[in-house]
């Protein structure tokens, strides 16, 4: 039986709960139970790792017996395993759960499977409702569940000729208002915003996310890859989230660390050095190109050595949007030969 209008109604609702919860190792997931008539019985969503899911949360606040013959609208696929917590699925089916609606499968090997089970005890389950905003809201986590790591995005600022600086080093405003405003809401929707010691060094950024002058609510975490030691006084010492510093080179071990630490997402905005480095690795999903009408020549180039010796292995992109910015214009792409973060429930 396709969804009913209050049960995706109820979904809607149910996406905006499971942002309450922390973006963390595990995925942000909302549910609600409801009763036959269509009535909101109980909300629920999951606070972190180690807590109760979204489902047996919203369970939690009814009395024994209440669920028997309600319908549980769910972000994503009930999960099937007893890590921390029991399974969601043997939860639903316990407190006699008649009908479960989601959004998207869950793709772990062992969490995966929540809808065959509900199916082998009788429950009705109806699956794919509101997918493009499920996939939306759980697109970096289902990144980290496929690759292992972090969905990382390379930014940089360049002239029309390719340069990311002037040849005395400057490189503070080579874009307009429009593209320093579209970074920022960009920078908001990261986990972490990650710069090169030689940029926090030389242009000492404060590397939050703003509106002018007003921080945006969410901040990435700052974090500093380098050697060289960042001066005590540094901007982004006061970042309203604590910075992490890396000295090692090695960027597989840096990304899963950060991974490890519940980031999902990586903003890289660390100048030439540090963007090359991470496409010459193989670190690297999107690219955010940011170019500018003007023209600076010299030997300050946007991106270094990235691996490429030949025409025959350079690294093609798939531009998803070119985006007007004042008299600036955005390519926002992907690397072709990036594996792709694939989602099922669609």
């Amino acid at each position: 039986m396709a969804a009913s209008s209050a049960e995706r109604q109820a979904m809607s609702r149910a996406l905006a709960l499971a942002l309450r919860g922390p973006r963390g190792v595990n995925p942000q997931v909302g549910a609600i139970l409801l009763d036959a008539d269509g009535t909101v019985l109980a909300e629920g969503w999951h606070r972190g790792a180690g807590t109760a899911h979204a489902e047996v949360d919203a369970l939690s606040k009814l009395d024994a017996g209440a669920a028997r013959g309600a319908t549980a609208i769910v972000t994503l696929e009930p999960c099937n395993h007893t890590g921390r917590t029991g399974p969601c699925a043997q939860a639903l089916i316990d407190a006699g759960v008649a009908r479960v609606v989601y959004a998207l499968d869950d793709p772990g090997a062992l969490s995966g499977g929540g809808a065959e089970r509900l199916r082998g005890a009788g429950v009705e389950v109806e699956a794919g409702v509101e997918t493009e905003a499920a996939q939306a809201l759980l697109e970096s986590w289902f990144t980290v569940q496929r690759l292992g790591r972090p969905e990382i995005t390379v930014k940089w600022a360049q002239s029309l000729d390719g340069r990311a600086a002037a040849d005395d080093g400057s490189s503070q405003w080579i874009t307009g208002p429009a593209s320093r405003a579209d970074v920022h809401r960009r920078r908001a929707s990261a986990d972490a915003i990650i710069v090169g010691t030689g940029t926090a060094i030389a242009d000492d950024p404060a590397l939050t996310a703003r509106d002018g002058d007003t921080l945006f609510p969410t901040q990435p975490v700052p974090v500093v890859i380098g050697a060289r030691e960042v001066p005590a006084d540094a901007a982004l010492r006061r970042h309203p989230r604590e910075p992490l510093f890396y000295s090692g080179p090695d960027l597989h071990d840096i990304v899963a660390d950060l991974r490890d630490r519940g980031m999902h997402s990586l903003f890289i905005e660390g100048g030439p050095t540090l963007a090359s480095a991470f496409l010459a690795a193989g670190l690297a999903d999107r690219v955010l190109a940011y170019v500018a009408p003007v023209l600076l020549g010299g030997s300050r180039v946007a991106l270094n050595d990235i691996g490429v010796a030949s025409i025959t292995e350079a690294r093609r992109l798939v531009v998803d949007e070119w985006v007007p910015l004042g008299d600036d214009l955005l390519a926002v792409a992907r690397l072709a030969d990036a594996p792709q973060a694939q989602t099922k429930g669609s």
